[in-house]
This record gives C-alpha cells, sequence and structure tokens, in this order.
C-alpha cells in the first residue's frame, strides 16, 4: 500500500476540479491546470467537489510506485491553483544584484556582463531588495526550475560562500590556507 496515495485530497472552497475523459482540469483564483490521468490503472473519484480520492485498480509492484506519485501531482495542482508556490533567492557577494525591466530579470553577478533572463509565462519575479528575489507561480515545477535555472547563474563559491542561493540554504564553507 501507497502511505501517500491512500490519503485522500481536499479541495479548496474556491478552486473547481473536473474530470473531461483521461484528463482532470483544475482551476483556482491563481491558475489552471490539466492533468492526463491513466485510468486504465487508476480510479479516480471525486466527492461533492470537496474531495479527491485515487485508488488504483489492481495492487502490483508498478501501480505501487505511480500511485503516490499521481496523488501528489493532484495535490500540488490543487494548492498550486488556490494558494501559489514561492521560493525566495538571495544573492550574496559584492556588487551582486538585480532589477527588473519590463519582462526581464536583469543581473549582476560579478562577471564583465549582465545576465538578462526571460521570464516565463505563469511565473511572477519580484525584486524585494536588490539582494533578494522572490519567485512565486501556481505550477510547483515550474518555480523549481526557474529557481534552480537562476542559481546555475552563479554557483555558490565555498570559500567565501558567494553566489546565488536559496533562503535558509545551508553553505558548507570550507577552511582556507594556512600559513
Amino acid at each position: 500500500m501507497s502511505k501517500i496515495g491512500k490519503i485522500n485530497i481536499s479541495i479548496p472552497e474556491k478552486v473547481k476540479v473536473a474530470l473531461a475523459g483521461s484528463i482532470l482540469n483544475i482551476e483556482g483564483p491563481l491558475g489552471k491546470k490539466a492533468l492526463n490521468i491513466d485510468l486504465d490503472t487508476f480510479v479516480l473519484d471525486i466527492k461533492d467537489g470537496k474531495e479527491i480520492s485515487i485508488k488504483p485498480k489492481k495492487i502490483d509492484q508498478n501501480t505501487k510506485r505511480l500511485w503516490g506519485m499521481n496523488r501528489s501531482l493532484i495535490n500540488n495542482a490543487v494548492i498550486g491553483s488556490s494558494k501559489g508556490y514561492e521560493k525566495t533567492l538571495e544573492l550574496v557577494g559584492v556588487g551582486y544584484r538585480a532589477s527588473l525591466k519590463g519582462n526581464k530579470l536583469n543581473l549582476q553577478l560579478g562577471y564583465s556582463h549582465d545576465i538578462n533572463y526571460d521570464i516565463p509565462e505563469g511565473i511572477k519575479i519580484v525584486v524585494e531588495k536588490q539582494t533578494s528575489i522572490k519567485i512565486t507561480g501556481a505550477d510547483k515545477q515550474q518555480v523549481g526550475a526557474v529557481a534552480s535555472k537562476l542559481k546555475t547563474l552563479r554557483k555558490i563559491e565555498p570559500y567565501k560562500g558567494k553566489g546565488v542561493r536559496e533562503k535558509g540554504q545551508y553553505i558548507l564553507k570550507k577552511e582556507g590556507k594556512k600559513k
């Protein structure tokens, strides 16, 4: 049995869930998402628009693995369309700063040139301070992918800890040279 798959997903009041064929449409105040569910393997039950449960038709090794994943994908879409997801990045280093220019994020990360990052559709980026970036969106995977892409633009240096990091991320610092 899947520990995660057994748990029912509660639907908030503002979110509408509808099953059309094998596509589950989830619509809320922050956005909409369509998920493709394999109805040959799973039974999807929507109770009065308040709860969703997903159960496999027959339990074997393969369906056990997919059960929890499908439940998590549905839950992430419900949370994303009602509350949304956010990640906060910090720029640590002398002269490192960020600014918004239209639909582009301008980053100065100690290179000889500025980096202009095009903000994808469905993602909202807010520069709170020059060294703090807040990424919000309805799709958990897309928010994480944008944060990961921005972190790769200047990886954290192990001696001084300079670079782009998530808020609260632990950095393992190395000891410098000794005399």
